[in-house]
């Protein structure tokens, strides 16, 4: 699904995020891993990203901090927040800033790649109507 947009992993620690990673690129997106939101704001790939995988807890500011810096900045990117502790205000924070989706660990490889296809097949599907129009 190269081509669709990039799906930026922000996760507590850089194994953690590489281990996402591995298995969003088996399902064939373009993946990158960041170690912190402040790294991810400051990155090159920050306009690229259709969807962010975060987890609640990152070094630094939070995946709930980068939300609503992200939103107040106007940049609106689909999130699945990713987490180990059930904070349902923290949940419940999330889906109204716009989270797509909440899923506590272990949520299984399967659950992650499911909700990522459901963010990026319109941008599929929209990047092949443009390549199929006269003139594109």
């Amino acid at each position: 699904m190269e081509g669709v947009g990039l799906v930026a992993v922000l996760g507590p620690d850089e194994s953690a995020g590489w281990a996402v990673a591995r298995v969003i690129r088996s399902a064939g997106f373009d993946v990158a891993v960041f170690v912190s939101a402040e790294h991810f704001i400051r990155s090159h790939q920050m306009p690229c990203a259709a969807c962010l995988i975060v987890d609640v807890q990152l070094q630094g500011m939070t995946g709930l901090q980068l939300q609503s810096h992200l939103a107040a900045a106007g940049r609106h990117i689909p999130m699945i927040f990713i987490t180990t502790s059930a904070d349902e205000s923290a949940r419940a924070l999330a889906i109204e800033l716009g989270a797509v989706k909440f899923l506590d660990k272990p949520y299984g490889d399967k659950a992650l790649l499911k909700e990522i296809s459901l963010i990026l097949k319109p941008r599929d599907q929209e990047r092949r109507t443009s390549l199929e129009k006269p003139g594109s």
